[in-house]
């Protein structure tokens, strides 16, 4: 059986990267597709030596700095690819990686990290936040947008089977689509993330300081609950802001990015890992939970799935989520957990943060990919 894999783009080593390279590890014999690579030396070590098939798109002028902004012709450069001789066909998709044309012979499986977030349902923050509300720039932009919804939802019709990497994706996928969709949760590195048994002191924030993360939220809250140490590691646009609300709190450290070594061993000490962000899945989430960490996270999108599938609102086996980005909703998530009767244990947050193993990919992608495959012979 001929297969190929399809992934968007190949600049860095993120999310949507660690599940190819699991696709990489199931499906050794697949050839890989995608718009451009530029993956540096030291990160194609996912590739595990693969060849990669590139489209037209690589050979742009700027392309290696500037290939997002090739968005306009993406769809065109996904549909070149040819994949006629192929049985099936996996997609890793956030954008156009679904877009592929397959045959009613072939078995296509789409791996959705999320819809076009930006064509869909933030296209008014993606133009707030990129200055194109007005002018002819902004009428361009919004054209584009609507004609890639209308590709995306076409495109949606040539996928066999649809798998999201959470509840909340799902729930997007067939609001989009119209289309139901698998959970099968991305695969996290869970044995790189040892236990920590010992004493537990000060709350954690470890994340980038951008708009959507709400890193601010939190430094506000804490500002608020001067009793309770809280560590805050990042960097990113929003630095100087958060410097701003930390100022003169002496309960809160800001940290600057610090190693995977360190960042284990903070998430180790943590008292609960504190999370203020709408993600489509969460990868930290599952990270703290190795390491035994509590979570205290804003109830929507992947955290509901991670802790333990709780309602937005309430307590899980291994954390506990509010409803509202606001520092009050914060301020009672933690006060909520410390009056916890029965304390959340490491065990139970270790225990947790199996369900999403390699191991625990491989087998529910597979059993997904060979019922498809099934199915083409009925």
């Amino acid at each position: 059986m001929k297969i190929a894999l399809v992934h968007e783009w190949l600049d860095q080593y993120a999310g949507s990267e660690r599940v190819l390279e699991q696709l990489i590890a199931m499906y050794p014999e697949a050839d890989i597709f995608t718009l451009v690579d530029f993956m540096s030396p030291a990160d194609r070590v996912m590739l595990a030596g693969r060849p990669v098939t590139t489209s037209f798109l690589q050979k742009l002028p700027f392309a290696r700095r500037k290939f997002r902004n090739y968005l306009a012709l993406m769809p065109i450069a996904i549909e070149q690819f040819a994949l006629a001789d192929y049985d099936l066909v996996i997609s890793s998709s956030h954008a156009v990686a679904k877009g592929v044309i397959t045959g009613p012979n072939q078995v296509h499986v789409s791996y959705v990290h999320s819809p076009m977030r930006y064509a869909w349902d933030l296209q008014a923050q993606y133009l707030q936040q990129g200055g194109l509300q007005r002018g002819l720039k902004s009428l361009y932009a919004r054209w584009l947008l609507h004609r890639l919804r209308l590709w995306d939802m076409r495109t949606a019709n040539g996928v066999d089977r649809f798998v999201a990497n959470s509840r909340s994706i799902a729930a997007r996928i067939h609001k989009v689509y119209r289309r139901d969709a698998i959970v099968v949760h991305p695969p996290v590195d869970v044995e790189r993330f040892a236990l920590g048994e010992g004493a537990r002191d000060a709350y954690l924030v470890a994340s980038r300081f951008v708009p959507y993360k709400r890193v601010d939220l939190v430094v506000e809250a804490f500002r608020a609950m001067p009793d309770r140490r809280l560590i805050v590691v990042g960097a990113g646009s929003e630095a100087d802001k958060i410097e701003k609300l930390a100022a003169g709190a002496g309960n809160i450290t800001l940290r600057p990015p610090v190693s995977q070594a360190e960042l284990v061993t903070l998430l180790q000490q943590a008292r609960a890992f504190v999370f203020a962000a709408e993600e489509d899945f969460g990868i930290g989430l599952v990270e703290a939970q190795a390491c035994g960490t509590p979570l205290i996270a804003y109830g929507r999108g992947g955290a509901r799935d991670i802790a333990a599938g709780t309602p937005p609102t309430g307590t899980s086996p291994t954390g506990v989520l509010f409803d509202r980005q606001d520092a009050a909703a914060i301020i009672d998530a933690v006060n909520r957990f410390e009056a916890l009767p029965t304390p959340i244990t490491p065990a139970m947050c270790r225990a947790n943060a199996m369900r999403f193993s390699h191991a625990t990919f491989h087998t529910a992608m597979r059993a997904v990919v060979d019922q498809a495959l099934a199915d083409r012979h009925i």
